[in-house]
C-alpha cells in the first residue's frame, strides 16, 4: 500500500525549523494546548481536534499512503472505516520495513492544523494541493518517530519478522519473575499469546494487570547470551522455568515503557 523509502527529505537548515515555529503560524494563539500522553487515541484527535493542538501525541494504527514520499494517513480501525488521521513525516528517516501491511504503526509527534499553503512553505515541500485539498483545516501529526507497532501474536506467529527491529507493543503486565523481567500478555478476554520481556530502563515495572505500551528491540531468548549481555541477576529457579518456557522464542529487550 505504501513504499518502504516513505521519506521527507529535508535539508539541515529546515530541520532546524523547529514544530514551534510551525504552530506559531498555524496554530490561533488563542487555543490553549492540554497535555496528553501514550494513551492519546485517533479518536480522542478527530473528536476533539484542537484539545493537543501543539502537544507531541503518540497514537498507533494501520498506513495507508496519501501521496508517495510525502505523507500518510494513520486509521486506528483500518483501510477501510473508522477515524484516520493525516501523518507528515519530518524524522528524516525512512518508515520501518513493514513485514506485513496489516501492522500498526506508532507515530510521535506535535500535532498540528493542516493548513497547505504553511506547511509547504515552511517545510520547504511541494505537496500536490489537489490531494490535499480535503485535509486543510483537519488535524495533521508532524512525526519525528515511526516505529513498527505489531500485536503480541504477530511477534509470537512470526518471529523472524521481527528479530533485530524496534518495535512498540501494547499489552498487559503479566506475571514478575524479577525487577528486570516480565511476561506481557495480550489485552483481550480470553487468554492469548504472551511475549517475555527485558526491562532495561531502570524503572520499576508496572503493577500486574495494568495495561502498558513497550518500546525496544525483538530477539531470541537465549540464555546464555542474555546472561552475558545483560546484568539480570535470575535466581536459579527463575532462570530455570525461564529457559524451559521461552527457550529460542522471542524476547522484547525495552528501553522504554509507557
Amino acid at each position: 500500500m505504501f513504499k518502504n523509502n516513505l521519506l521527507i527529505k529535508l535539508g539541515a537548515s529546515t530541520l532546524v525549523l523547529s514544530l514551534a515555529s510551525v504552530f506559531g503560524t498555524i496554530i490561533p494563539t488563542s487555543l490553549q494546548a492540554q497535555e496528553t500522553d501514550s494513551s492519546t487515541t485517533i479518536e480522542d484527535i478527530e473528536e476533539n481536534p484542537t484539545a493537543a493542538l501543539g502537544e507531541e501525541v503518540t497514537v498507533r494504527g494501520q498506513v495507508e499512503e496519501v501521496e508517495p514520499d510525502m505523507s500518510f494517513t494513520i486509521n486506528e480501525e483500518g483501510f477501510l472505516e473508522g477515524d484516520d488521521v493525516l501523518v507528515l513525516n519530518v524524522s528524516g528517516e525512512m518508515l520501518p520495513e513493514m513485514p506485513d501491511e496489516q501492522l500498526e504503526l506508532q507515530v510521535t509527534g506535535e500535532l498540528g492544523e493542516f493548513v497547505y499553503a504553511d506547511v509547504n512553505r515552511l517545510y520547504g515541500l511541494d505537496l500536490d494541493p489537489d490531494i490535499y485539498v480535503d485535509y486543510e483545516n483537519r488535524p495533521v501529526i508532524f512525526a519525528e518517530a515511526l516505529t513498527l507497532s505489531p500485536g503480541i501474536g504477530d511477534i509470537s506467529d512470526r518471529p523472524e519478522n521481527f528479530y533485530g527491529k524496534e518495535v512498540a507493543v501494547e499489552g498487559e503486565v503479566g506475571q514478575i519473575w524479577s525487577d528486570t523481567t516480565f511476561r506481557l500478555d495480550e489485552i483481550q478476554l480470553i487468554a492469548g499469546e504472551d511475549l517475555l520481556v527485558v526491562n532495561l530502563t531502570g524503572e520499576s515495572i508496572p503493577s500486574e494487570e495494568e495495561n502498558i505500551v513497550v518500546t525496544g528491540t525483538v530477539r531470541p531468548f537465549v540464555s546464555a547470551e542474555f546472561e552475558r549481555d545483560y546484568d539480570l541477576t535470575w535466581d536459579l529457579d527463575v532462570q530455570e522455568q525461564l529457559e524451559a518456557e521461552y527457550s529460542q522464542k522471542p524476547v522484547l529487550v525495552v528501553d522504554s515503557i509507557n
